[in-house]
């Protein structure tokens, strides 16, 4: 899941529990279970000096494996911005796939993330900014590198990357940079493409407006691109304010200017958790939301609005769709806005992560906003004495020339606002694209549902013919 410039919060987490075989499953009864282990890594893997080391989590089953088959292909996820088990409880492809080839699976922690902490409760010290140096995709693809070695323990096994979002981009690099590791990517929903000079920072948020615009009828945008002047109109007097703030039933009432923009923020942002989560069913991803939420909210907003003090009224309707979907909240905490951890992303968009975001309120629903790297980079020196780098990632992984990779999968899906950095089209006969027009945020990855459209189900079952083609061509070469 990644976050949207730096911002991807903490929300309801599934709730796990262990069960007296030793293995965590989902509260909800989800099928998925695992052990959970550590591994200890490196804090840093490219210093011959120094030699600490600390532990990352990873979840292991081997129930789908072959017991006599000493070879199993190793199904691999790379680690995502967040606690380990909610993507694996959210991967249900990879699960599904890995009983088809007797798999053993591997969901791995992205180190500064869930429990995976190189310094403790020390590890986001602002006094220690020393602290977050090792916090870079270099350190933490080295040690997905490490414990696959290990897991192997010697032996040549076929294993293949799995990734969704930020940690499909990771996928897909892990296989740039150690093809011999991993015989094949599967990069679902991954924007490596998304970063400066290569993709306009408008795309986003013009891809969120054609969703929503096209979710029940054009008036859902004219009305959200209205709301935004709306509320500031209201905003400006204390009875406004608190007018606002109970229609919105903010935990925090607003009191001065600071408030509204976070609001504001905090609005903007929930557009692209609902495009992302638009998926066809119940879903509990980013936050308990109905089927095709996108078209619930709009629903809201099919009328236009005339007068500010309707239109706020109908817009906190819509957006309780997203904030209080179960009607069990009492009060809307704009501090948080999804599952995903977006203590961590902040840094990392702080360091290499340098993502662009822009809109033009005259051809999208979203304020004018445009991209300020000065201001950026001084943001990031204030809060943690980091320098953001805006070439790094392109440096690293090549940026648009991807002539050279192979054994990638890069899916995306149309109504995905993170598809405009995506690899959309192939750039050799090695590198397979495969386009979802029905799908929202690597809505491919999840497990199968009655409801999902034809095209994610095509996509599946192309994917896992490719990924079969992988594990066979390594066997037969592997004998020779």
């Amino acid at each position: 899941m990644l976050a949207i410039s730096g911002v991807c919060g903490l929300g309801i987490l599934i709730l796990l529990s262990l069960n007296s075989n030793g293995f965590v499953t989902a509260s909800d009864n989800q099928p998925f279970k695992y052990e959970i282990k550590e591994f200890q890594v490196p804090l840093d893997h490219f210093s011959f000096l120094k030699n600490a080391s600390f532990n990352i989590r990873y979840l292991y089953n081997n129930s789908f494996a072959d017991k006599g088959n000493k070879r199993s292909p190793i199904f691999f996820y790379t680690g995502n911005e967040g606690d380990i088990e909610w993507f694996a409880q959210n991967t249900g492809f990879l699960w599904e796939l890995a009983e088809k080839q007797g798999a053993v699976v591997v969901f791995a922690e992205h180190r500064y993330y869930g429990k995976s902490l190189p310094f403790g409760p020390n590890t986001f010290n602002k006094t220690m900014p020393e602290n977050l140096a090792y916090f870079t995709v270099e350190q933490t693809l080295e040690d997905f590198a490490l414990l696959i070695t290990y897991l192997k323990n010697g032996a040549d096994l076929p294993v293949v990357a799995f990734g969704g979002s930020y940690g499909g981009m990771l996928a897909a690099w892990f296989r740039m940079k150690y093809p011999h590791i991993v015989i094949g990517s599967l990069a679902a929903s991954a924007p490596i493409l998304q970063f400066p000079g290569i993709t306009p920072c408008d795309i986003f948020n013009k891809i969120t407006t054609s969703v929503f615009h096209t979710a029940y009828n054009g008036n859902c945008t004219v009305n959200i691109g209205k709301s935004w002047k709306a509320i500031e109109n209201v905003a400006s007097t204390d009875a406004g304010k608190k007018q606002i703030s109970d229609a919105f039933h903010l935990c925090n009432p607003l009191k001065g200017p600071d408030d509204l923009t976070k609001l504001l923020d905090y609005i903007e942002l929930v557009y692209g958790n609902l495009a992302m989560a638009n998926y066809p069913y119940n879903n509990s991803f980013l936050a308990p939301l109905p089927a095709y939420p996108v078209r619930q909210m709009c629903f809201y907003l099919k009328e236009l609005h005339k007068t500010d003090a309707d239109l706020l009224q109908a817009m906190a309707n819509a957006l309780a769709v997203y904030t209080n979907y179960t009607g069990t909240v009492k009060c809307l905490d704009i501090s948080s806005n999804s599952n995903a951890d977006d203590s961590g992303w902040n840094i990392q968009s702080c360091n290499q992560m340098v993502m662009p975001f822009c809109s033009n309120s005259s051809d999208t629903m979203y304020r004018t906003s445009t991209w300020d790297f000065k201001e950026v980079s001084e943001n990031c020196v204030r809060d943690y004495h980091l320098t953001p780098k805006p070439n790094d990632i392109i440096l690293r992984y090549g940026g648009r020339d991807l002539s050279s990779i192979s054994n990638i999968i890069f899916s995306n899906g149309l109504l995905d606002p993170w598809s405009g950095g995506g690899v959309l089209q192939a750039p050799n006969d090695r590198v397979h694209v495969i386009i979802i027009p029905e799908g929202a945020h690597h809505l491919d990855l999840r497990k199968s549902e009655p409801a999902d459209p034809p095209s994610v189900i095509d996509a599946r079952q192309k994917e896992a013919t490719i990924i079969a083609s992988w594990i066979e061509e390594f066997y037969i070469w592997s004998k020779k």
